[in-house]
């Protein structure tokens, strides 16, 4: 257990810092001075863990240069928080606030560290994103083409741009998959599966990173498959999903169902499931998550023999 954490609110100016145990406090710029302010802030203290919400990017600058520079560092999820600080009755919000709230959550959950992406896996995550942004710019505008006829021109142009640019990421993907060795065997384990198409694997590879090193129950609940018990003395309540990584979640809902036209094990847990009486959105979650599982092993197997081999 980390006896000094420092709790640290991250905004777009700001780094907000707070030391538990004790009521040391400091803000600092969000910038590479306010950085190193910082970290002599935490080592003047004697921190050994700063904990940072997750907020949508802007704490990636501060949670990567503590790392580089020797100080541990924690990512939790900022809904847990608010709920944590509601259930102590902290009502209020203020940055201030907000990282003293941080530190006490991490103390009291004994938040371990979040082990840093590599640089590799840093730029894949990255590309994919921006891949993603590039497909639906073009849905977006294939839409707005069928539905005039003045600007058609205009249209066209832009989607010529953006099909260069997809095809131009989809490529610094593949080359990125295939440079590196581990990457390239997985690749070719998840295509073992018909149906699963490009974009789907990249995005497991982006953005499920644990997959083939946390169990299968592990894998579930972070991607969001795993269903939580809503039970209370003789009820028995549905048990439904939350949380989880929305990304790859949402395209394993919809490839699940088209793998399992091909494959024989989900095209027939698909039919026991129908057979029983579920929902089409039970049987969709419960596909997807079967799919994910037997992902999940095989990249567990696939990462075993390429540790044997090398």
């Amino acid at each position: 257990m980390n006896s000094i954490i420092c709790g640290v609110d991250v905004s777009k100016d700001w780094l907000d810092a707070h030391i538990r145990p004790g009521a040391a406090f400091a803000r600092f710029a969000n910038d590479a001075s306010g950085l190193s302010e910082l970290l002599v802030f935490c080592h003047g203290h004697c921190v050994e863990l700063a904990v940072m919400e997750a907020t949508g990017g802007y704490e990636r600058l501060a949670f990567l240069w503590l790392w580089e520079n020797g100080l541990a560092c924690g990512i939790v999820n900022p809904r847990s928080v608010r709920r944590f600080a509601e259930a102590m009755g902290t009502f209020e919000k203020t940055d201030r606030i907000d990282a003293a709230v941080i530190a006490h959550y991490a103390s009291v959950k004994q938040i371990a560290p979040t082990v840093p992406p590599s640089a590799a896996q840093q730029r894949l995550k990255a590309l994919v994103s921006r891949l993603s942004q590039v497909t639906g710019d073009i849905t977006v505008n294939k839409q707005r083409k069928s539905a005039t006829t003045e600007t058609l021109a205009s249209l066209s142009t832009v989607l010529t741009c953006l099909k260069r640019e997809e095809k131009r990421l989809a490529g610094e993907v593949a080359s990125l998959i295939d440079d590196d060795p581990l990457w390239a065997k997985l690749d070719k384990t998840f295509r073992f599966f018909k149906g699963l198409a490009d974009r789907t694997v990249v995005r497991l590879l982006a953005e499920v990173p644990e997959i083939g090193i946390v169990s299968n129950k592990a894998i579930a609940k972070l991607v969001g498959l795993a269903p939580f018990a809503n039970d209370s003395g003789k009820r028995e309540g549905p048990r439904n999903i939350r949380g989880g990584r929305a990304g790859p979640r949402g395209i394993l809902f919809i490839i699940a169902r088209h793998v399992a036209r091909y494959d024989p094990h989900l095209r027939a847990f698909a039919e026991r499931l129908q057979k029983a009486g579920k929902t089409k959105m039970v049987m969709r979650m419960a596909l997807a998550r079967k799919l994910l599982v037997i992902l999940n092993a095989k990249a567990r197997d696939a990462r075993i023999e390429f540790a044997n081999a090398t």
